[in-house]
């Protein structure tokens, strides 16, 4: 061998050498940033696809090994495809190992380890406050998909489980995404700015200073794909009634907008002044469709006639917080209109304007927040204030513009902002972090819940007594 083709060598060895060093140091590199995790997620019992979608993302802190224990069964195996779902997809991929844990012990199995320290919950409401009084006892971090509680019973338990979650310092959070829907969000900031709304309008209990309602569909599509929903979800005792479901999101909604970062007090600021629910009836052939099962089951008999099941789907409370009175209505439907999804209305009075968000057909089915001038208001003054008042926002929200419409002026959004439902759950899950890392929840948070907690399961008591 020759002196160049010596050189040529010991020039390969070195590059061959410093590439394997690199590539180890990736790998050391990669290593360190999974054990170095802050959070460290347990999934528990999913059974609702709100579990998966907080793995939809990679979020940077949080482990790519997740620790999922749960009953053998079809609700697991959903579990698993949505993720094997989102790590192989070509955009965006991730990354998650789901490392599962199957039996009956599965909850005496995730205590007794403790592989995590952060429980996520989102499935079968039945036991839900059991699960998360036991997670909280054993000393873990939770965040919960609604509702935490579905009775007068377990809002008990879940006030003492609060009460348990501050004395062994780990935070109990629920998982409010329409806190991240943009329109909501800028109904919110639109009524803390005077000259556009004015004060918020007390109100009568037939005309309510507050008003939300939504509409959700039991056939639906998540992650491109039609969603199969488990027998269980239509029975109230294991789902909830509409009410203590989703009308959790409406009564949250309704405290986080109306009294921001206020310490509430449920005993004090809530009187419940009525309730009602009823059903949305669902034929054998629907209920095949979205379950895949061919019968009713048997725990589902009481609420059968003939092929028709009634579900306990549709509930209404009306109430006063802090002296305003509030109309939230929660309401299912097989499926909607072709092109829409479930849908959200609302409405805050003010002295000087109503702030509307609207989600119909005129809206092609798209969250739409509208401006109306109110009393003496003239269209004129209002425009001028609201672009006042978009100048204002333009540091948190670069972008927004003023469109007049038929119902006064519309708040046009710029598409980045509309991220959509199945974005939100990461969204949520980066506030829960950075609560964790601070160590505790803003001072209102969790007043916040107890009073939420109390609405909704007091008005499922309220509902039940007058149909009685």
């Amino acid at each position: 061998m020759n002196k160049k083709q010596i050189v040529t060598s010991l020039l390969v060895l070195s590059m061959m050498n410093n590439a394997c060093n690199t590539g180890q140091k990736e790998k050391e590199k990669e290593t360190t940033a999974a054990t170095e995790a802050d959070i460290k997620l347990i999934t528990l019992d999913p059974g609702h696809f709100h579990a998966a979608l907080v793995q939809k993302s990679m979020i940077p802190g949080i482990d790519s090994v997740v620790h999922v224990y749960a009953p053998d069964g079809p609700e697991l195996k959903e579990q698993l495809r949505f993720i094997d779902q989102y790590n192989t997809r070509t955009e965006a991929p991730t990354h998650w190992q789901e490392d599962v844990y199957k039996g009956p012990d599965f909850l005496e199995k995730m205590v007794q380890e403790k592989k995590g320290n952060v429980v996520v919950m989102a499935g079968n409401n039945h036991r839900k406050t059991e699960y998360i009084q036991q997670a909280v006892a054993a000393g873990m971090n939770v965040l919960a998909d609604k509702p935490m509680a579905i009775s007068p019973e377990g809002f008990a338990m879940l006030q003492k489980t609060f009460e348990d979650a501050k004395a062994k310092k780990v935070l109990l959070y629920d998982i409010m995404t329409e806190r991240s829907e943009i329109t909501n969000t800028l109904q919110g900031e639109l009524s803390r700015i005077h000259d556009v709304f004015g004060e918020l309008q007390p109100g009568t209990e037939k005309e309510p200073g507050v008003v939300m309602e939504s509409v959700h569909n039991f056939y639906k599509y998540v992650s491109g794909k039609a969603l199969t929903r488990p027998a269980w979800f239509f029975d109230p005792a294991q789902q909830g009634d509409a009410i203590v479901d989703v009308g959790t999101h409406l009564v949250d909604l309704v405290q986080w907008e109306c009294f921001p970062a206020v310490v509430l007090d449920y005993k004090k600021d809530i009187q419940l002044q009525g309730a009602r629910h009823w059903p949305t009836p669902i034929t054998l052939s629907q209920f095949r469709t979205i379950t895949g099962l061919d019968s009713f089951p048997d725990f589902l008999q009481p609420f059968t006639k003939d092929t028709v099941l009634n579900v306990h789907a549709n509930g209404e409370a009306r109430y006063t917080l802090k002296g305003v009175h509030v109309k939230v209505t929660a309401l299912w439907q097989y499926a909607g209109p072709e092109g829409s999804g479930d849908t959200h209305y609302s409405m805050l009075r003010g002295t000087n304007s109503n702030l509307v968000i609207r989600q119909g057909k005129d809206e092609k089915f798209e969250p739409t927040l509208y401006v109306e001038a109110v009393g003496k208001t003239k269209a004129a003054d209002l425009e001028k204030n609201l672009q006042a008042a978009l100048k204002q926002l333009e540091s948190k929200y670069p972008g927004l513009s003023l469109e007049k419409s038929k119902q006064g002026f519309k708040i046009v959004i710029p598409a980045k902002y509309k991220v959509g439902h199945e974005a939100h759950f990461a969204q949520v899950l980066q506030r829960y972090m950075e609560y964790l890392k601070g160590g505790s929840l803003p001072d209102w948070e969790v007043p916040g819940m107890i009073a939420k907690y109390y609405t909704t399961t007091k008005a499922l008591e309220m509902s039940i007594k007058q149909k009685g």
